[in-house]
């Protein structure tokens, strides 16, 4: 099935991004299937990052919509409701529903449960590798604390929301083998540790959508396989739709469902792995080549970027 299709955990409409008299992204138009783990690719400046940044909210969209439903797919009619009533999100027959555009990053974070990491990693390196799974659990810790009343009362209520957000803590070092390591500086981690242990601390926060940006970068073939692992259970035993930026064709290729391309800030292929990469357009922007010969005689180039012989 075509969950990307058939049932879109987010839509995005008509997105254009300007910088001044730079159009950094142009009537961009994508859907991210709810189970899915769909990748974003293309060469760099092709506007993958912005593309990120408006759905995560760190930038505000020149024009677009970007429409993220809970639960099941959000029907044309109420998604047109929620943009006449100039909400930001809302329940609408039992399901909620959101306008990523009109949201700033932290509701985008805490209210739609999109949660992401960067290109760079943004572990807190001095807090243990523990810590730091549990600092990422702090909106829900407050709350249970009564914004710290009950915490320095130490209640039965807090008391419980800790031991939960250390269970979940371990539970998410288990998964990525580094139990062992709890008590350590997380900056005192090799680099695809850190890797994996950035993408648990999203996961964390319980989101529905997770962005990872260029997740694969650094790692050596045995850690790019780790995180093949990891992303593919988190496809399968969390549920959580997945959306990459990745530069790594032979993961891209193994772990994704669903492949949009970028060139130039615009869509030029969209649709199964296999199918976008034998596109000749993805072919020519990807291996930045422009005669059509050239495209073909590239063919047996970008099988080897896909780990794959010519």
């Amino acid at each position: 099935m075509s969950r990307w299709l058939d049932d879109p955990l987010l839509s995005v409409e008509g997105l254009t991004m300007r910088f001044g008299g730079l159009t950094a992204v142009s009537d961009f138009h994508m859907r991210v299937g709810r189970g899915d783990i769909t990748a974003l690719i293309g060469p760099n400046g092709a506007g993958k990052t912005t593309v990120f940044n408006c759905i995560t909210g760190f930038y505000k969209p020149t024009q677009g919509r970007l429409a993220l439903a809970h639960a099941d797919a959000a029907s044309t009619h109420d998604v047109d409701a929620l943009t006449r009533s100039g909400r930001r999100f809302a329940s609408m027959g039992g399901r909620d529903l959101f306008l990523l555009e009109r949201m700033a990053d932290y509701e985008i974070a805490a209210r739609a449960r999109v949660a992401r990491t960067f290109q760079n990693i943004r572990l807190f390196a001095g807090m243990t590798v523990l810590e730091n799974l549990i600092v990422a659990q702090h909106n829900a810790l407050m709350r249970a604390s009564g914004l710290t009343f009950f915490g320095l009362l130490n209640t039965p209520g807090h008391q419980r929301a800790e031991a939960a957000a250390v269970a979940r803590a371990v539970g998410w070092l288990e998964r990525i083998n580094l139990i062992g390591r709890a008590d350590d500086p997380a900056g005192a981690l090799p680099y695809g540790d850190q890797r994996r242990l950035e993408i648990a601390r999203a996961m964390c926060v319980d989101p529905v959508l997770l962005c990872l940006d260029e997740p694969a970068a650094g790692l050596n073939p045995r850690e790019s396989a780790q995180l093949t692992a990891l992303l593919r259970s988190i496809r399968d035993h969390d549920g959580v739709s997945v959306l990459l930026i990745e530069h790594d064709m032979s993961v891209v290729m193994q772990v994704s469902d669903h492949v949009v391309v970028l060139d130039y800030g615009r869509k030029i292929a969209d649709g199964a792995p296999q199918e976008v990469r034998e596109d000749p357009r993805v072919i020519a922007a990807y291996l930045g080549v422009d005669d059509e010969a050239e495209v073909i005689a590239a063919e047996s180039e970008i099988a080897r970027l896909a780990g794959e012989a010519p």
